[in-house]
Formats: C-alpha cells, structure tokens, sequence
C-alpha cells in the first residue's frame, strides 16, 4: 500500500515537471515565432498614391509612419537599408539618453514609449530586441506599408509644394509616388535638402559652419567579467564608475590614462551596456575632423575607428579589470554621427528657450535632456551649455521654410545649433516624429496645408489633445529659470546663444566672482564671429596678452582690451570713456563702475553684451 502510494505520488511529481517543461518549451517558441514573425519582411507591391510618406528609417521615421498610419493615412515608410533603427541598430547606440521633466518624469512617452516597453524599459537595449520591437511596431500597422531597400533618387514639385517622389526600389528599378504629405526622418535631412528647403550645416548660425563634432564608433567586446568591472569601479579604477544590472558609466581618467595610437582619436569615460549574451557596447571612442556629409570621410573614419577599438582592447585588456579576457565581437556598419545638417524653420528653437524653460503655445513634444556640446578635436573636452528642467518643442520647429507639404522629425529639425545639443537625442525626436504623424493625418482630414496649420491655434489645440489622448507626454507649464529677474539676464541670454558662456550640470555661472583672464578671452573670441569684418588679428593679439588664465582684470583694463579687439587703440586711463561714447557703457554699467576696479563676471557679460548689440555701428 505505502509502494503504491509512493509510486502515485512520484507519477504525479513527474507529470507536473514534464507539464512544466512542456508549457515552458511551448512559451519560448511562441516568443521565438512572435519575434521571427516580426523580423520577417517582404517586399511590398507600392501603389501610386499614398496619403503620408516617411522617409528614413531611423527610430524617428518609425514613430512618425506609425502615427500616421494610426490616424487613419494610408502611409508607405521608406528606408534605404535593409532593416529599421538606423542610428541604434547600424550605429548600435544602445545607450538611451533619456531626460526627465519638472516631476523627474521621463519627458517622452507615446510611440518612444511603447518601443522603449518591447525593449525591457531600461537605460540600454539589446540590438537584436531593437530590431524586432521597430519591425513588430511597423507590422502592426494595417495601414502601414515598409519599403526597405529603396532609394531616394527625385523629388517632384508643384510650384513649391512637394507633391511626388521618383525612387529606385530594391530590384534597382525607378518608380514614381505620390503623396499628399511627406515627413523627413532622415538623419541628414536628405529630402527636405532635395526639394529646396534653407538649412545651414554645423554651428553655421553662430559663425562656425565648418565645426565638425567627433563622431563616435560603438564598441562592442564579448568574454567581459561584469563582476570585475563591478570590483574595479568600486576600487575606483580610471578614476571610478556607476555599475549596474546592464549599464556601468564613469572612468573619466582614461582621457588622460589611454595614449591613442591615431591623433585624430580619442578614449573618454565610458559608458557601457551590456547584452543579453553577455557581450558589451561601448560608446566612448571619439574621432575628429569627419564630415557627416562626405560618404568618403565617413568610410576613412570608420577604418581608423577599427583599427583604434584594436588598441584600445589591448589597453583594456592589460589595465582594466574585467576586461582581461574581452575580444572584439563586432563592429558597427555605421558612424555615431552627432550634427550634419539642420534645417530652417518657421520657428528656429534657440538655446534661450532650453535655459528659460519656455513652453509655447504649439507645443507638440517636450524635452528636458542636457545641452551637451560635444568636443570638435583633442584640443577641448566639449562641454555641457545648461541643463533645462524642460522645455516645449513647438509645431512649428517642423514647418521648413519655402517648401510646403512636408515636415521634419529628425535630430535635424527646426532648432538653433546650441539648441540641437539636447533636442536631437532620440526619444525626444520620437515624440516629434509622434507629432508630425499625426499632424499629417489631421491636414489631410482639414484640408489644411502645414504652414497654414501652424498659424491655427484651433487646430493645434486638437492635435495636442490627440497626442496626449494617444499617449504622449504634454502638458502647458510656467517654470523659473536661473537669473530671471537680473540686471545682466539679458547679456547671459545673448551669451549663452553664442555658445561662449556655460552653465554646466548646475546652470551657474560665476556672476558675482571677479572676472578672470580665461573667461574673457573665451568671449572675445566671439569677436570675429559677430563682427566678421573686422579680422581676427586684433583678437588674436588680445588674447596673446592674457596668458595668465586667473589673473583678473579691472574696468579700464577690459575697455581698453575689447576696444583694441574691434581695432580701437587708446590709452588705458581713457577707454572707459570711450567705451561710454561708443556705447559700450551704459548708464547702469557707469553707475555699477564709477570707479577703476576690479570687475565682476557679472558686469563682464554686460560690456561684452553691450559692444555685441551695436552690431556694425564701428
């Protein structure tokens, strides 16, 4: 009787496991076929006419098509490689740059958020998982159709509303659609460019067209200890890091600790995500001097990026614990490119908006990432402009000027090229795109075009209850900003549009320190920039005169420098007062210096303020 119950009972354990296993083995391959069914794809037949066409593939071009396909557009996304995510998936940025708003909330939701939830909802994401949730979002779609390996060739116009496009499909044939409207998801701004919209490229709009961020080459290593990075950030190795579950940052010493074996290169701190098999991606190798535009630079520095990561895992290998055993995995198709191209707009966002925290009244998306101005050679460091606790992306930051029909959603929107250092990383780009779908869809349903649309407050207003109804994040705010109500707000508003003056992770600036050597060469620097005609030999001259970077300056000693920078020579005891009849002093500044002083950072700012809005009155 006791075998027999024994052997009852052992039947029944055995059954429970193998009913587990089973249903165990059976989930995993319903994951397996969910996923592959979402990674699978076929070429579609294109029809002639659609409502919406997005083109670009990158995450922005995936949250703009499926937007408009939601709202009812009969919408073809087209995208030149053979699979979607662009930047994270052929540049295997797998680093989310994710900012938060006033209520230490993530500042992007809707689509960004959906695709974020697919991904595992943390700060990294597997590439393979990427992949698929872009794809699965895609497929989801009845009214979607994906063209992937089809080429932009032409753009067709009527007057200046574009209208059509030829393009080259995956067979190598030409072929010719039409739209009633078009979103640029490109990363470039490649149609907006085709059919004749204004942009400038680099920092153009603040004098340096030429300024080339560095781009950056993932790298991605496999057999890494993740317990021994844990142990070497908590000894504090490279200068110490953050380690968690599937992220570690911080080792910021290895910008001096690494000796790169190429000049144009440079190791920074980094930033670390790791994969599901282990294996990790790294963004922390800069490249210099590359221009996003020229296929041949970027082929050249995708070459001196592999042979860089090579001596780089050798130096890992030798003095980083937790990475004695790495090896190369992989290397990445395609560049971390930071800044090409940037469109103008109805509304050029400023860099004043982000420090004001300004909402608009057309706000479509928000943003609240810090303003992060990456180095442009081994010479600086780049630096972080300010921090905003959040701002509002307005509709109209979409609307390019002169062409009609089209909108922008890309890191290469409507925004100053200061601004563009925290609105173009992705999940705010994908609220964008959010919008510009949606959009599409309600000026096809009013039979409104988008300039025209921009100007309705009506209309807007519907839409931003769309976007808050289909779930993203919006909302009006009035927040404070650092020295709001100052005498000088208005010359550290002017300041900080040129680039020349930093707030850093704590948005402070030393206004009531006295002003330093190194400060005032950083502004006068923008000398040549405001005022181009007057050459640089001056600025360079004053420059060379203040090497001690501490040493501060007292009232005459500024008037008599900045003068001699616009190529005013006089006598020290006598600049004040020229300055003053040049207006260069005002009477609040004469009444701040009745005598000479030392002056403050503060009163600094409002010379230099002052020379700068006389704009060519020399």
């Amino acid at each position: 009787m006791k075998n027999k119950k024994l052997w009852i009972t052992t039947g029944f354990s055995l059954f429970i496991l193998i009913f587990i296993f089973v249903a165990t083995q059976l989930i995993q391959y319903k994951n397996n076929s969910q996923q592959n069914n979402s990674l699978s794809y076929q070429q579609p037949k294109l029809k002639k006419t659609y409502d919406v066409i997005v083109v670009g593939g990158e995450p922005e071009g995936v949250a703009a098509a499926v937007a408009a396909a939601r709202n009812g557009s009969k919408t073809l996304l087209i995208e030149k490689r053979d699979g979607l995510g662009g930047l994270f998936t052929y540049g295997m940025l797998n680093f989310l740059d994710i900012g938060k708003d006033m209520n230490n909330e993530p500042v992007n939701a809707g689509i960004f958020k959906e695709w974020h939830n697919l991904v595992g909802n943390q700060s990294a994401f597997d590439i393979e998982d990427a992949k698929a949730a872009f794809m699965k979002l895609v497929k989801n779609e009845p009214n979607l159709t994906l063209a992937l390996e089809t080429d932009l060739v032409s753009v067709i116009k009527d007057g200046n509303k574009l209208t059509g496009l030829k393009i080259k499909d995956y067979e190598n044939k030409e072929k010719e659609i039409h739209a009633q409207r078009f979103i640029d998801s490109t990363k470039d701004a490649d149609l907006a460019v085709m059919a004749g919209a204004p942009y400038f490229t680099g920092g153009e709009d603040i004098g340096f067209k030429n300024r080339k961020m560095s781009v950056t080459l993932m790298i991605h290593l496999k057999d890494v200890d993740w317990e021994g990075i844990k142990r070497a950030s908590k000894d504090g190795v490279f200068g110490g890091g953050t380690v968690y579950n599937n992220t570690a940052w911080g080792y910021s010493d290895l910008h001096t600790a690494y000796k790169p074996s190429n000049a144009q290169t440079r190791l920074r701190g980094l930033n670390i995500a790791k994969q599901k098999d282990g294996s990790v991606y790294i963004n922390a190798l800069q490249i210099f001097g590359v221009d996003g535009l020229n296929e041949e630079s970027k082929k050249k520095a995708l070459d001196i990026g592999k042979n860089e990561t090579k001596h780089i895992v050798k130096f890992l290998n030798e003095h980083f614990p937790g990475f004695e055993q790495a090896k190369i995995a992989s290397y990445p198709s395609e560049l971390y490119i930071r800044e090409t191209r940037h469109i103008k707009a109805e509304y050029q966002l400023p860099m004043s908006d982000l420090w004001e925290n300004r909402d608009h009244w057309d706000s479509i998306a928000l943003g609240g990432y810090p303003v992060d101005i990456q180095a442009t050679s081994t010479a600086d460091y780049g630096y972080v402009l300010a921090v905003p606790t959040q701002y509002a992306i307005p509709f109209r930051s979409l609307v390019p000027l002169e062409i009609d029909g089209l909108l922008i959603a890309s890191k290469a929107a409507g925004y100053d090229s200061l601004a563009a250092g925290s609105a173009r990383v992705v999940p705010t780009g994908m609220s964008v795109a959010q919008a510009a779908g949606v959009a599409s869809a309600m000026s096809i349903e009013h039979q409104i075009n988008f300039r025209e649309m921009s100007k309705d407050k009506s209309l807007i207003t519907t839409l931003q209850k769309k976007l808050k109804k289909q779930g993203a994040h919006l909302f009006h705010f009035d927040l404070d900003y650092p020295y709001q109500n100052e005498w000088y707000y208005p010359a550290i508003k002017k300041l900080l549009s040129l680039g020349v003056i930093k707030g850093g992770y704590e948005n402070k600036l030393p206004v009531d320190e006295p002003m330093i050597n190194d400060d005032f060469v950083r502004i006068i620097s923008a000398i040549e920039r405001v005022f181009p005609d007057k050459g640089v030999e001056n600025v360079n001259e004053v420059t060379s005169l203040l090497t001690d970077k501490e040493k501060t300056l007292t009232r005459d000693q500024a008037a008599q420098l900045i003068l001699k920078a616009i190529g005013i020579d006089c006598l020290e005891n006598e600049a004040w007062q020229k300055a003053k009849e040049l207006g260069i002093v005002d009477e609040t500044l004469n009444q701040r210096l009745p005598e000479n002083r030392e002056i403050l950072t503060s009163e600094g700012y409002q010379l230099f303020y002052l020379l700068f809005k006389q704009g060519k009155n020399f």
